[in-house]
């Protein structure tokens, strides 16, 4: 056998289910905007994220004045779920409907149980933006897909729950952004950044500035979207130090993405590597160690030293 066979990291062809990632992304960004509006502020938007469970995804509980409620994505039922505290649940089937239809229903789905939130219905981080509920050209939902989407992402969250063990210094949660629709972590070296230039679609340059406010070292997957158009795993500094894209890569399938300014590994080459979870702890590794030495991060401090 001439490539690694592990089934639990799937193929992820990007081409065969664009439509439904992209209508998915929407959805996402739908129920994260609800958690953004429920949420209190925290640095670098890190109130905002969904996060990888043992069914899909889930925004975790929210506070609310009656009581605190919870949205999950179950991407193995194949459900929108709402959950509250005081023990009321309503659900409802995902399948290929538009995202104004999504819109529609998930705000009736909160109406039932009580809960009012109004957000603002223009997605952010994409060209081409339509509003939620005039979008009935995003309205596709391949279920296979979707599932295999969030095999990936439990395998992308275990591994980068591994990785974040090591850092002593401030770091974030393994979370999901469904702006951008990535899994990432965040390393911190501890400094203040020069304000981050914006320019990002659909989205305020102050709300780039908070999120690089101090300078990170950043590793995540996507699934395809973003104009790479293959699944990948990524890593990028800001601000990028001088000879941060020169510096030696672990595995030999990594490369520095001169179009992206980001390290790039592509999942194919993980899932089918002899031992994934290896080829990915030195992805993040060796590029960590590329942002850390050439930003000269004070590193006995930061990091965990192995025992």
């Amino acid at each position: 056998m001439t490539m690694a066979e592990h089934p639990s990291w799937p193929s992820l062809p990007f081409e065969q289910w664009q439509d439904t990632c992209a209508t998915l992304h929407m959805w996402t960004q739908i129920v994260g905007k609800i958690r953004l509006e429920r949420e209190p502020m925290v640095n670098h938007w890190w109130q905002v994220p969904l996060y990888v469970t043992s069914t899909g995804l889930t925004t975790s509980p929210m506070p609310y004045p009656s009581c605190s409620f919870q949205i999950d994505f179950d991407l193995c039922r194949h459900v929108l779920v709402v959950t509250t505290t005081d023990a009321r649940r309503t659900e409802f089937a995902l399948g290929p409907y538009s995202v104004a239809d999504f819109y529609r229903k998930i705000m009736g789905a909160l109406h039932e149980l009580g809960i009012e939130v109004a957000i603002w219905t223009m997605p952010v981080e994409v060209v081409d933006a339509i509003p939620f509920e005039q979008d009935h050209e995003h309205k596709s939902y391949d279920a296979d897909a979707a599932h295999r989407f969030w095999r990936v992402l439990v395998q992308g969250d275990r591994v980068m729950k591994q990785f974040r063990a090591g850092f002593l210094g401030k770091v974030s949660p393994v979370h999901f952004f469904w702006g951008s629709f990535d899994l990432a972590v965040t390393r911190f070296s501890g400094r203040t950044a020069p304000p981050h230039p914006g320019g990002m679609p659909q989205l305020g340059d102050w709300v780039a500035r908070e999120a690089y406010s101090h300078e990170v070292s950043s590793a995540g997957f996507w699934p395809g979207n973003g104009g790479f158009g293959k699944a990948a795993f990524y890593s990028y500094a800001y601000p990028a130090p001088p000879g941060f894209a020169d510096a030696p890569l672990r595995p030999p399938a990594a490369r520095f993405d001169n179009k992206l300014q980001e390290f790039i590994l592509e999942y194919e080459a993980v899932r089918t590597a002899d031992n994934p979870d290896q080829m990915l702890l030195d992805f993040f590794q060796s590029t960590y160690d590329a942002a850390a030495n050439a930003g000269h991060w004070d590193r006995a401090a930061l990091e965990r030293q192995p025992t």
